[in-house]
């Protein structure tokens, strides 16, 4: 049975309001040029073309500022305003960009009522944020609303729905092997890690993602809101398959144990699968096959 979108929201707050307190370190996100260069380059892929300068900027779901930060720091966007349903993200935010010396302002609010003026906005975007979200129709028109004429919606990282698919293939086979794996790795076993017993965030994760999406699905939503020039791509399968089978073996383990030089043979293989993905699979295989789908548009 579906859960209601106030029960999915509410969920939502409290999961990303304990996971920003690490998110950063879980998912090796950085604001360096390596962090800038990924940030650009999935922002190129999705609009199609080498990103231009957006005076105005407005990230949905930014949670700790993986795009918003990147993206100011790359000189991509000059004003940047971040949005996120959970208080906690945007403290971690808001401390990186003390951090690193820039300024974002910051609004707690759902994407689906944006508190901004219409025509305000000369980019609207996010990072792995629509899948969150209960009203994607609500939320589409929010977008369309606020951009200038001539502005552009882009979002990167969304899960499709046979990509979804095809990245449980490394997760079962992780889970298979993580025994021996945790003894090769000599790694104690992660406590409250298989279910019975769990964290409240390890029992809310499973509830946020509302959404895997076919290509013509999301296309829908944006064309339906008033947009033009909707495109819809596909990104990572070799890398995502990697990175999955690796991530369900570490979250086997606990965190401390697990061994540096295993950390950097899972990010540099990681990028390297991504290099193949981009030359060799993502121009040649249909959007629907990878695990992430990204669009783009104009208001």
């Amino acid at each position: 049975m579906p859960q209601p979108d106030a029960d999915i929201l509410d969920a939502n707050v409290r999961y990303h309001d304990l996971a920003a307190l690490h998110y950063d370190s879980k998912w090796g996100i950085n604001y360096d040029e390596v962090g800038q260069a990924q940030v650009t380059g999935k922002l190129r892929k999705a609009l199609g073309h080498i990103p231009g300068y957006y005076e105005r900027a407005l990230e949905i779901g930014a949670g700790t500022g993986y795009f918003t930060l990147n993206l100011l720091r790359a000189g991509v966007i000059g004003e940047a305003v971040a949005t996120d349903i959970s208080a906690g993200m945007l403290r971690a935010l808001e401390g990186s960009a003390r951090e690193h010396g820039e300024h974002v302002e910051t609004a707690a609010c759902e994407a689906a009522e944006l508190p901004f003026d219409d025509h305000s906005f000369d980019l609207v975007f996010g990072h792995a944020v629509l899948h969150h979200l209960p009203d994607l129709d609500a939320a589409f028109r929010e977008f369309r609303r606020v951009l200038r004429p001539g502005g552009v919606v882009a979002f990167c990282g969304e899960p499709s729905r046979y990509g979804d698919r095809i990245a449980a293939v490394p997760k079962r086979g992780a889970r298979a092997v993580s025994p021996l794996w945790r003894a090769l790795m000599q790694a104690s076993e992660r406590r409250n890690g298989n279910g019975a017993g769990s964290t409240e965030e390890q029992r809310l994760e499973r509830m946020v993602d509302v959404h895997a999406f076919t290509p013509r699905v999301l296309q829908a939503h944006a064309a339906d809101a008033g947009f033009e020039n909707v495109r819809v791509s596909g990104e990572e399968l070799a890398a995502s398959l990697f990175g999955w089978a690796n991530r369900t073996l570490e979250a086997s383990a606990e965190p401390d144990d697990i061994p540096w030089a295993w950390r950097v043979y899972a990010y540099r293989g990681y990028l390297l699968l991504q290099t193949l993905d981009r030359s060799l699979l993502e121009p040649r295989l249909p959007a629907a096959l990878f695990y992430n789908l990204l669009i783009s548009a104009r208001a």
